[in-house]
């Protein structure tokens, strides 16, 4: 199976599996109590590009589940990226951070300086997905590698538009020192795990057990996901 094509890149189980357990997202009510911290532009940046992101898989899935009914996988997992988003929405409203998501409907971005992005995202990875049922398990596994690269570090997209974040080190979670941001991030990474193992036991069911391809991590990464 091809990945999705390099325009995406660089611009950026099984019908009626029952998903397991999902980590839970990290409120901002739950994290640190020290009032003295503060965030700097690149957390800021961050935060803000992965709540849009968090909204796309959201969004995404929501698609495609109508699409797909008979598939659970999709409602399930779209249940649990409205917990991911709200998430980093609670973090950004706890250091006074403006949302970029000011319409929540399916398949509108509004932030300032990635709501174009992410549109035109929403629009690639459905039209893929549309094609058959296995593509549109191939684009949510697409999606969460690429969720778990863009909370580890910081996305292209920011690093081509940030004159001041250069490297892919200046922002993420191997960037950050808040202890609030960086259990949030954790979270969200074991979520996409979770998430990523649903998608990939669809696609093997389709295409064999032990086939599926990583599609933005390496491939050890995912084994190491998988269990492999």
């Amino acid at each position: 199976m091809v990945t999705i094509d390099k325009m995406i890149r660089a611009g950026l189980t099984a019908a009626g599996i029952i998903v397991g357990t999902f980590a839970p997202a990290i409120s901002a009510t739950e994290a640190s109590s020290d009032s003295t911290r503060t965030v700097d532009f690149n957390e800021r940046t961050h935060l803000t590009f992965m709540c849009e992101e968090e909204k796309l898989a959201r969004d995404v899935y929501i698609t495609l589940g109508m699409k797909y009914p008979a598939s659970k996988v999709f409602g399930n997992i779209d249940d649990s990226e409205e917990r991911h988003k709200c998430a980093v929405s609670d973090m950004l409203a706890k250091y006074e951070i403006p949302s970029p998501s000011t319409n929540d409907n399916v398949g509108v971005f509004t932030g300032e300086d990635y709501g174009w992005y992410f549109t035109e995202k929403y629009t690639a990875l459905v039209e893929r997905g549309t094609a058959s049922e296995l593509d549109a398990y191939y684009v949510g596994a697409f999606i969460e590698e690429l969720d778990m690269l863009d909370i580890n570090q910081c996305p292209r997209v920011i690093i081509d538009t940030e004159d001041s974040i250069t490297d892919v080190s200046e922002c993420g979670k191997i960037y950050t020192d808040n202890p609030d941001i960086d259990r949030l991030y954790e979270s969200l990474l074991e979520g996409s795990k979770n998430h990523l193992r649903a998608y990939v036991k669809s696609i093997e069911t389709l295409i064999g057990a032990g086939n599926y391809q990583a599609q933005v991590l390496t491939q050890e990464e995912v084994d190491a996901i998988l269990g492999r």
